[in-house]
């Protein structure tokens, strides 16, 4: 069982936000659990991920769906794209590394979700309504720092579209076994205790992390 780390944190080279803590944690607790194993980490804003547009994935699905040869660089982009769903379907469990900006993922994390949500490859088209691909014991698992607190069931929760988004992505429209979250919380909240706030977020992800490997 494979697992492939997907760091969405725009600055992931300082390991001081806490998102990267999360992520340090997670890698210590797979060491304990798999010493013989390694997690497959990439890292979102040092690589190139083709963007949903006209000039890359629109424009080279629409020549392939006319039968229209693709350009020296379009070829390029395309077997980048293929790179990145073959990386995607051989890895059953999934950890997505991110801070919460502006109550979304991060832009790099939407291109590749853009990449890897393709028709035939991790979803396909019935009659019914799309069907999900990914039912083989897939698991993801979204690990989040976030300014606010999106649990206490007030204005922030319903606007935490970050984990809907990723959820329904996952679980709804791949068909992923399950999707969990891990958040270190309240970072920007008044009268919220960060070093509470960081334990909790690290005890969540023990617990978590046990049934993730289940």
């Amino acid at each position: 069982m494979k697992t492939l780390l997907i760091n969405a944190q725009p600055n992931f080279k300082d390991g001081n936000h806490y998102s990267m803590k999360l992520q340090k944690q997670f890698l210590q607790e797979f060491k304990n659990k798999f010493p013989d194993q390694k997690v497959d980490l990439i890292n979102l804003y040092d690589m190139e991920i083709p963007q949903l547009t006209i000039d890359q994935l629109l424009g080279i699905w629409e020549k392939q769906s006319s039968h229209i040869s693709l350009s020296e660089e379009e070829n390029r982009i395309f077997k980048i794209n293929q790179k990145l769903i073959h990386q995607f379907k051989e890895h059953h469990r999934i950890v997505v590394v991110s801070p919460l900006h502006n109550f979304n993922v991060t832009s790099k994390m939407k291109d590749y979700i853009d990449n890897i949500l393709v028709a035939h490859e991790t979803f396909k088209y019935t009659a019914n309504g799309s069907v999900g691909l990914m039912t083989d014991n897939y698991k993801a698992m979204l690990l989040q720092a976030s300014g606010s607190i999106y649990t206490n069931n007030d204005r922030y929760t319903p606007l935490e579209f970050s984990r809907m988004y990723l959820q329904r992505m996952f679980e709804d429209l791949m068909g992923f076994d399950q999707f969990s979250i891990v958040r270190i919380q309240g970072l920007q909240t008044n009268g919220v205790d960060i070093d509470q706030a960081v334990q909790q977020g690290m005890d969540d992800l023990k617990d978590e992390f046990q049934k993730f490997y289940e």
